[in-house]
Formats: structure tokens, sequence, C-alpha cells
């Protein structure tokens, strides 16, 4: 829909910073952006306006109202953005830290003994916390096998290793190394059918710049992102708790207000920033629906997001016009199946005789950003069960283009005719 109405795709393309080029390398596609997506502009703006104010929240004066009325107004455009009728939203130092205090506080906080239970699909950040805290609070750590092949992970994989006795489950909604999505919501209902008071938090941090987030109809006590990969800016995370999660022994000040998990006066501009983002969102969505509803617009435009980014990955494998997509290129290898429905706007690949750095670089030298993923602590439990030392990830959002995938399936051609 959105490479479609050429139109609408440039209107896109006119809200991010840096879109077609890098200030310090000149004109390049950006295929990188699971690493970190690119910047509205808005946000640009809206960080140097809030980086120049001098007070602080909580006084008595204009300023100091304002900014509590910004970051009133930011919880309650994150929420709508969740879709989260109850709980708490509030930000942190990144993604990583925020699931660490939450998964922390969780198995510190849950019944004695016992069972943490994960996937061998997720990212470090969940996985070393739940490895950590389990053993500090003495509970086992289990972890769910993923299916290598699909490069992802199901309720039917998790049914036999949950128990009455689970206390803490993580799941991880989209993996940055595979690129495919999870059903989140079946397995937190396989869960709570057996484990009705288990705690479940949701590594979001992938998915989220792909739109469709719906925390009500999970079941879930706990979903945190990473705002620089959803088109805000690097220096904080953000975290959703469900009401009974609050009130569980957290870090926090003595005598602080139990409902409070901030630490310490947080930057304004975080959630300002996070505004623009839901801003953005609703924006899409009022071109692609006519509802005036805005959950509704943000809802649309996930399904916008989801569809361009399906044609991209698709035009990327199959072909475009007369350029041979990857899967015609016998030189190249397409991890976890060129027809896999689960794919969010990403492409892992290897080409034969050619290791991933090398591969890197040499579309770097034709103006193609992207990104080697090596079997080390973030990626290994990706990249060993499918026997491979590393690979090259070419990730893109709904701002990308067809015409972007024509350079990069040019330039792929030139690399394996070498």
């Amino acid at each position: 829909m959105l490479g479609s109405n050429e139109n609408l795709i440039h209107d896109v393309r006119a809200k991010f910073a840096h879109v077609d080029s890098c200030p310090y390398q000149g004109t390049r596609v950006f295929f990188e952006n699971a690493g970190g997506a690119l910047t509205l502009n808005s946000v640009a703006e809206k960080s140097q306006e809030m980086a120049a104010i001098p007070d602080n929240q909580g006084r008595d004066n204009p300023a100091a109202h304002e900014l509590v009325r910004i970051i009133a107004k930011a919880k309650d455009d994150t929420k709508l953005f969740f879709n989260a009728s109850g709980g708490q939203v509030f930000v942190g130092e990144s993604g990583t830290e925020l699931l660490f205090r939450l998964i922390s506080a969780a198995i510190l906080g849950a019944e004695k003994g016992g069972i943490v239970l994960g996937s061998t699909l997720e990212h470090p950040a969940s996985r070393s916390a739940c490895i950590r805290w389990a053993d500090i609070a003495g509970k086992d750590y289990v972890s769910v096998p993923h299916n290598a092949e699909t490069g992802s992970v199901t309720a039917e994989d998790y049914l036999p290793h949950i128990s009455p006795d689970t206390r803490v489950a993580t799941i991880l909604h989209t993996s940055p190394v595979s690129g495919m999505a999870v059903d989140v919501g079946a397995i937190a209902k396989a869960i709570r059918n057996v484990a009705p008071d288990c705690y479940i938090i949701i590594d979001g941090i992938q998915h989220a710049a792909h739109g469709g987030i719906d925390i009500d109809s999970y079941g879930i006590d706990g979903y945190v992102i990473s705002p620089y990969k959803a088109f805000s800016r690097h220096g904080y995370g953000l975290a959703w708790i469900s009401d009974r999660f609050t009130q569980l022994p957290h870090d926090g000040l003595i005598g602080a207000p139990q409902a409070q998990w901030e630490l310490g006066t947080r930057d304004t501009g975080a959630y300002a920033t996070f505004s623009e983002v839901v801003a953005y969102f609703e924006w899409l969505g009022s071109q692609v629906t006519d509802s005036t509803d805005r959950r509704a617009r943000i809802e649309a435009a996930g399904k916008a997001i989801h569809a361009h980014e399906k044609d991209l990955t698709d035009a990327m494998l199959f072909g475009i016009g007369n350029l041979k997509g990857l899967t015609e290129m016998p030189e190249v290898g397409v991890l976890c199946g060129a027809e896999n429905p689960l794919r969010e706007g990403l492409v892992s690949m290897t080409v034969k005789g050619m290791d991933a750095e090398t591969l890197v670089s040499a579309l770097r030298e034709r103006g193609i950003r992207v990104h080697a993923r090596k079997a080390d602590h973030y990626s290994a439990n990706i990249l060993t069960p499918l026997g491979l030392e590393d690979c090259v990830r070419v990730s893109m959002c709904h701002y990308n283009s067809e015409q972007e995938v024509a350079q990069f399936l040019t330039a792929m051609q030139e690399i394996v005719a070498l």
C-alpha cells in the first residue's frame, strides 16, 4: 500500500532524518534498521527543544508544571500505542536495563521455588537476566528450544515445559537475528492455563518498529521496548507493567510511593520524544484509514507497515522487475526459509565462500548499509543450530522503498559474480 502510492511513500520518507544519506558517508541505502531505526525529524527537533529547558518537574513554576503535563501526556500516549488500559509506563536507561529490572523484581518477588521459563530464541537481554536472578533466588531456569528452521517459537513448543510452579516467564516478540515474529498472546495464554499467577514479561524491542502491539489482548505483566529502534532516539528505554506487577517489591527510595518505579529525575525529553512517535503512527494511520479514532489509526498504521515490509522482503527474496531475487542466486542462502510468514522486515543471509564481514564491506562500497551477525553471545543461539558461524542481516522498515531493494539486488548480483 505504501509502496504503490508514490506521494505517500515520499511523504513518509520526508519525515525521517538521513533517510537516504549518511552525514559521514554520503548517499547510502539504510538496511540496518534492526540495529536502530531512522529517527523522526520531529524527534530530533523535540530533543533539541527539551534539552534547553533548565527546570525540573515537581516545582511550583510554569515550566515545571508544563514538564509534568508533557510527561503525563506521553504516558497516556504510550498506553494508547501499546493498547494497555491498565498498568503504568515508565522510562529507564535502556530496554536491556529495564528487562533486567523487571525480571529481577518478578523473580525475587514471586513465590519461593519453582521455575523461570524462557526460550533459546531470546536475546541475551532477557536470557542473561533470567539466568542470573533465577540462580540468586534459588529457582530453576528452563529454556524452551525454538525451531531453528523457522527461526521462531510457538505455544506448542512451550507447552511441555510449563508446570503449575512456573513463577516467571519471558517471551521474545520478534527475533533481531532471524527476523521472525512470535505469537506472544498464544504463548501467554498457554502459560496462564497452567500457571495463572505466573509473571509474564515480553521483550518487544525488535517488534515495536513494525507496529501491532496489543497488550490488553496478551494477558501479560510486562512489556519493554527500546525507542531508538522505533523511530525515537538513544538514551532511554520504555516499559509497561501491569497493576499487580506494580505492587512487587522493587528498587526505590525509602518512603517513596509504592507505585513509583522510576529512579531519580528522568529526562522529560525522553517522554516527549515518544509522544512524537505515537503522533507519527497516528498520522500514518490517517493516510490509510478514514477513521478519526486514535487507536484505530495506530492499528491501521501497523497493518500498512506490515504489508509494505512484506512487499519489500518479497521483492528482495524473489526479485523485482528484471532483477533476480536472493532465492535465484545459487551462492546465497536465506536463513529460516524464504516463504516464512512470520518474517518482519528482515532477511538474514549467507554467501558461499564469503564471510559476513567481507560481504558487509562489499555492500558498503556499493552504498548499502547492512550488518554482520556472528555466533557470539548475541546471535549464537540462532546461528549455531543452523551450523553457521555468521550471517549478514538486511533489515528494512516501512520508509524503505522498492528502488532501494533494486539497488541492493544490483549490488548483490555484482558481488556474487566476482
